[in-house]
């Protein structure tokens, strides 16, 4: 898993457009959007583009490897939103 969002994500879902792949989920107007407190990565489709990273005006996406240590468990959750 390249990126991860976090809880700071505030779902405006500018990110989304700017991954080079479609590895963020739920897009603005997909039914899966109304019931999702955020967005996630799909740790199985994201390329490690950094796109969305630099986009995020609330900096809820950090690299996994730079992921703070109070927000580890949104690894899991990004990954179990795709399972």
């Amino acid at each position: 898993m390249a990126y991860v969002v976090t809880d700071a994500c505030i779902k405006d879902f500018v990110c989304v457009p700017e991954c080079s792949t479609t590895a963020i989920a739920p897009a603005e107007g997909d039914p899966a959007a109304a019931g999702a407190t955020q967005v996630f990565i799909n740790p199985d489709e994201c390329i490690d583009c950094g796109n969305c990273a630099s986009i995020c005006p609330q900096n809820a996406i950090f690299s996994i490897d730079e992921l703070p240590a109070d927000k580890t468990e949104f690894a899991e959750k990004n990954k179990a939103f795709f399972n």
